[in-house]
């Protein structure tokens, strides 16, 4: 399944994806509520169970977050019923707004306003290997600021006093609910998702200030999406090729099994010092490739493209645009 944010009609919707279609949570609830679901799917015993999952589930949820606060049993139980009635509604008779073509809809990012964007650095071992950096005791960690959310299409705007921006790709953890003192084997538990982070930054601010928050937290620096996949999509997310291109050029290409911590890990470790939240993004590291440490290095320009690919998950295009 793969949850989406979407624009419909001005403003920002949360939908699933199904069948070339994205299916508004909202509207598919209120449908169920009024009762005018045609009796050949609302009899059937996996649709009923589903839509009394959803009705109990307390409200329809504005924005993604929300929609990730409702549970794993309720988000499963919305895929059996968006399932149904991609296979059952009439496109002429269905209820207005409740679907839309996925070719035809601005996808925005799937989580505007995370609560947390933490991010591990130097977590591939190809990558610590480009810079010669020594083996790691203990994962490094930084946060990136909320500002820097855009989504698929967007554009990278680059900021007037910086000449080194660079690219990483990322595969990204999306949290699924309240946890602190998690076990690492019960860490798959607090996923929601995955979806694709760009992790642009700023060299000469990130190398310069000699700690990384600034030039990690440009306005912009924190492309997302296109969706949130979940779980069941991704059987082992260890083993997922990951690559970035810029202009057509392949820059990076890797796997996640070249994660030097890998996600239960990360999500345990954390939590014995924060508490995770639904909405939160773990942005697990980027492989060896990035323009830096180029010979000459390669930093991003206006008019460039960059695209980030991950199997499984799909394909984050973003341009980028000068200040």
């Amino acid at each position: 399944m793969k949850f989406v944010t979407y624009e419909s009609g001005g403003q920002p919707r949360v939908g699933v994806v199904q069948d070339g279609r994205i299916f508004d949570v909202r509207r598919v609830i209120r449908y169920l509520e009024s009762g005018r679901v045609p009796r050949l799917v609302s009899q059937r015993t996996d649709f009923k169970r589903a839509s009394r999952t959803l009705r109990e589930g307390g409200c329809a949820p504005r924005d993604m977050i929300e929609l990730l606060a409702l549970g794993k049993a309720s988000r499963k139980a919305l895929g059996v019923v968006v399932a149904a009635l991609a296979k059952s509604l009439d496109p002429v008779q269905a209820p207005r707004g409740i679907f839309t073509p996925l070719a035809k809809a601005r996808l925005l990012a799937p989580i505007s306003r995370p609560g947390k964007i933490t991010c591990v650095g130097l977590n591939y071992a190809d990558h610590a290997k480009e810079q010669n950096a020594r083996s790691l005791e203990r994962p490094i960690f930084f946060l990136k600021g909320g500002n820097t959310i855009c989504g698929p299409g967007d554009p990278i705007r680059l900021p007037v006093n910086s000449t080194q921006i660079d690219y990483e790709a990322e595969f990204a953890v999306v949290i699924g609910k309240k946890g602190r003192l998690i076990p690492e084997e019960k860490a798959y538990e607090y996923v929601a998702g995955y979806m694709i982070l760009n992790d642009v930054s700023a060299r000469d601010m990130q190398y310069g200030d000699r700690q990384w928050f600034r030039g990690k937290s440009c306005d912009t620096f924190g492309p997302t999406g296109p969706w949130i996949v979940t779980p069941e999509e991704i059987p082992d997310p260890q083993r997922l090729r990951i690559s970035l291109t810029l202009n057509g050029e392949k820059m990076q290409d890797s796997n996640t099994a070249e994660l030097i911590y890998k996600i239960p890990f990360l999500i345990s470790y954390l939590s014995q010092s924060l508490t995770w939240e639904a909405g939160d993004i773990l942005a697990t590291g980027t492989p060896g490739g990035v323009g830096h440490y180029r010979q000459p290095p390669r930093y991003l320009q206006p008019g460039d493209t960059v695209s980030v690919s991950v199997e499984g998950v799909g394909t984050l295009c973003n341009p980028v645009v000068g200040p």
